[in-house]
């Protein structure tokens, strides 16, 4: 039904992805032969091809993330060696941990196109970050534009690596890192020595990287956009049909302090995927928006 699929990125709210996939997945078979994905986004796409079970993910961070009672440590400044925001070495360690046993299957998945932003070179790395986070949050709560173009105005480009592309482990985890690349929460990350930024600061909805090919797109976005719940855009001979949740996902990007609030995320998903599941007949019916 959908050859190509897109997993926005979101942080936390992406668990809104993993519910949804595991309603709507086994019911439609789906299959398909392209993901592309930004962020968490990337990061829940393997996971439903490595480890592909949501409920150990949740376990496990809602284990890791029991002692941890604060998104900064102020108190750190003064610390040699210790981070004042704990996200970096926390997320890094779970990548570890979640890929490293199943990391074969990822041979036998689709295959999964990361998005990384390539900064101007005219900014210069720091600056960039401060255009770059200003660029996308206003395109995403001043306009609440769908697909952003401020960052590509000040010179962000999209690159793409495959998650295949990985040989071992690290590399995936560093790839999946440098696409969530948001500082201050991370360090400013380099990928082969020129640095990068979250894949969202080009577009948090990776179109772009999908193939010309005509057929279906599935896009699960983590956003609510003013727009219906389900609609469709039609691109060339691609009629790609965005989700979006059915209201505010309920937890934050980067709170790495309420674990608890991944469930109610996750559990938005599933009701959400039952819902599409009941309206899919109706697809056929929807007006195409040309974008």
């Amino acid at each position: 039904m959908f050859d190509q699929v897109v997993f926005a990125g979101g942080g936390n709210r992406c668990w809104w992805q993993a519910g949804f996939w595991d309603v709507v997945q086994p019911e439609l078979a789906l299959a398909p032969r392209v993901i592309t994905a930004i962020s968490a986004g990337a990061a829940t796409a393997c996971m439903l091809y490595t480890r592909g079970d949501s409920q150990w993910v949740m376990r496990y961070y809602e284990d890791v993330l029991r002692n941890n009672k604060k998104n900064v440590y102020w108190g750190n400044l003064w610390r040699r060696g210790t981070a004042v925001f704990p996200h970096y070495e926390i997320y890094r360690r779970a990548l570890l941990d979640i890929y490293s046993e199943p990391f074969a299957k990822l041979a036998s998945a689709p295959e999964i196109r990361i998005g990384v932003s390539r900064v101007p070179r005219w900014l210069g790395p720091r600056s960039s970050v401060a255009a770059g986070l200003i660029a996308y949050n206003i395109d995403k709560h001043v306009r609440k534009v769908l697909h952003p173009s401020l960052g590509r105005t000040l010179g962000f480009r999209s690159e793409f690596v495959r998650a295949q592309d990985c040989v071992i482990v690290d590399e995936l985890a560093d790839l999946i890192l440098q696409s969530s690349c948001t500082p201050p929460f991370t360090p400013v990350l380099r990928r082969n020595g020129r640095p990068v930024l979250d894949g969202g600061m080009v577009d948090n909805v990776p179109v772009g990287a999908l193939d010309e090919t005509p057929g279906r797109v599935l896009v699960l976005v983590t956003r609510c956009y003013p727009r219906p719940q389900t609609f469709v855009i039609s691109h060339g001979m691609q009629q790609r049909l965005y989700v979006q949740p059915s209201r505010k996902v309920p937890i934050s990007s980067w709170d790495y302090t309420q674990p608890a609030l991944m469930r109610p995320a996750y559990e938005l998903g599933r009701a959400d995927g039952e819902t599409f599941l009941e309206r899919l007949p109706q697809r056929s019916t929807l007006a195409a928006d040309r974008a």
